[in-house]
């Protein structure tokens, strides 16, 4: 499917993302929908200490800085994958983003023309199917189960349709939470890899995990797909992922990872986007996770403690009566929980009854190619405190209980 551009403009304004995101400027709306992390557990004094620092120990912090990003951020970077994720890259096969969004509108731009087809996950991310509209591409969901993408409906669509690519997000896929299993890992890279099909995977999620593996366990048992592909070796997957999860979403840090000439075109579509991510940010960062002072991974764990005792209380108040007949997978880490709703129940038409009430959340809509999904939503369960959970919960349930009380 092709879109005009007032079609694409429509597209997204058109969105009950805008809308809820305008509500939630008030101070006291609930929001469930957005991929927030918890404010309260951004490494504040950190942060503090590294603007200082930065700013008052070079006035080059604030100048224009490298298009590919700042280089012993990216040098830091292909150190610690190399020490924590199994992942042994150069630093010039990197290239930091303003996020993991911008880094798959850059992939878009230099590697997807107007009438491509992609397959993703289905359901998937609601900002990636944005730019791919925008962009033009065909889009083809493939059908999953609880161990990931189902490689015999992977070859299906590719036989059907020649895709250019394929959009993954093995670890806590947005929006259902879905961990793949090392067994659909390995299958689906080997027929991307035997149908030249490149495979672009975020890991925006990965690092949050609450199922009482050590970082180095999980890793082992869950490579990425980057890993399995000789760490860009196998020049089959891009690997894209951000700190907004785990430090702070402000600092618009994010990055791309891959083979060398793939990422050079990228760099050269960064040059005519924005020039370059911000220099300031890129040093405050690297500042930060060279300090002494801040442990990203001992963070990393601080968060994961927080967060799974938020998604506990998020399951306790989904067995409540007013959710009798939904149905969810709960999930050992990401930052969503995805909600079958009771027969008969529009997401839609909750959605707008309970930002009455003061509520949001992402209707399932959203996360489809096409008119799918009227029948789910997706919680965050991370941004919340316990209480405004508790409450924003409490809030929906009224509101499903004023449907089911009227059919």
């Amino acid at each position: 499917m092709q879109y005009s551009f007032a079609a694409r403009t429509k597209i997204m304004l058109s969105s009950p993302l805008h809308l809820m995101r305008s509500l939630s400027e008030r101070n006291s709306f609930i929001s469930l929908a957005e991929e927030l992390p918890a404010e309260e557990l951004f490494p504040l004094s950190s942060l503090e200490a590294a603007a200082a620092a930065v700013i008052s120990k070079s006035p080059t912090a604030l100048q224009y800085g490298e298009p590919q990003g700042y280089l012993p951020l990216r040098k830091w970077l292909a150190g610690d994958w190399r020490t924590f994720k199994q992942i042994d890259v150069q630093e010039n096969q990197i290239l930091l983003t303003t996020g993991s969004q911008q880094a798959m509108d850059l992939l878009a731009r230099v590697y997807i023309e107007t009438g491509d087809t992609v397959l993703v996950e289905h359901p998937t991310s609601p900002g990636f199917l944005q730019i791919l509209k925008m962009q033009g591409a065909i889009i083809v969901p493939v059908e999953g189960d609880a161990e990931g993408m189902i490689p015999e409906n992977v070859v299906k669509q590719i036989e059907r349709c020649r895709p250019k690519l394929l959009l993954v997000s093995p670890n806590f896929s947005n929006p259902t939470g879905i961990l793949w299993s090392l067994e659909r890992r390995q299958q689906v890279l080997s027929i991307c890899k035997s149908e030249q099909i490149l495979i672009v995977e975020d890991n925006s999620y990965g690092d949050l995990h609450f199922d009482g593996r050590t970082e180095e366990d999980f890793i082992e048992r869950y490579p990425s797909l980057f890993a399995l592909d000789g760490s860009g070796a196998g020049d089959q997957v891009l690997y894209i992922g951000s700190f907004s999860k785990t430090v702070a979403p402000a600092l618009r840090t994010g990055w791309a990872a891959g083979n060398q000439s793939l990422i050079y075109a990228m760099v050269a579509a960064k040059q005519l986007a924005d020039w370059q991510s911000s220099n300031l940010n890129q040093r405050l960062l690297h500042y930060m996770l060279e300090s002494s002072s801040f442990d990203i991974h001992e963070h990393i764990k601080l968060l994961n403690r927080e967060y799974e005792t938020r998604l506990k209380l998020m399951l306790e108040l989904l067995k409540r009566p007013a959710w009798k007949g939904s149905s969810f997978d709960a999930p050992i880490g990401g930052m969503f929980v995805w909600v079958k709703l009771p027969e008969g129940l529009d997401s839609i038409a909750l959605l707008k009854c309970s930002l009455d009430k003061g509520v949001s959340f992402l209707p399932g809509t959203l996360c489809y190619a096409e008119n799918e999904g009227k029948d789910s939503i997706r919680l965050n369960f991370t941004h919340p405190g316990r209480d405004e959970l508790l409450l924003g919960m409490n809030l929906i349930s009224e509101a499903i209980t004023e449907f089911t009380a009227r059919s």
